[in-house]
């Protein structure tokens, strides 16, 4: 089922405000890209990956769909698989000594 709404532009910068979660995966760069070449098998396809994911206006909800959801293959925003576990890594770790302290 297809929406009718579409994602607008914030003033403050070129990231978009999504109706629905993933209103902003229909501006991103990979949309003019098979799937494969985000879900690679080496790291000569991440890189080519990640240069589409370098000039994407939703990188950053990307990233953090990824994140938020624990998506564990493929680019997504800009980040390889090992990339983003290291980023999960460091909140935990933030998240712990805050408690901590």
């Amino acid at each position: 089922m297809e929406t009718t709404s579409s994602p607008t532009a914030t003033s403050d910068s070129d990231s978009f405000q999504a109706e629905t979660p993933t209103d902003w995966m229909s501006h991103g760069n990979c949309r003019h890209e098979p799937p494969s070449t985000f879900f690679p098998s080496d790291g000569v396809g991440v890189e080519n990956a990640k240069k589409i994911c370098a000039t994407c206006p939703v990188i950053e909800e990307c990233l953090s769909y990824a994140l938020d959801n624990r998506i564990d293959h493929g680019v997504w925003g800009g980040t390889s698989e090992r990339q983003r576990r290291r980023i999960l890594r460091s909140r935990r770790s933030v998240a712990s000594s805050l408690k901590n302290s």
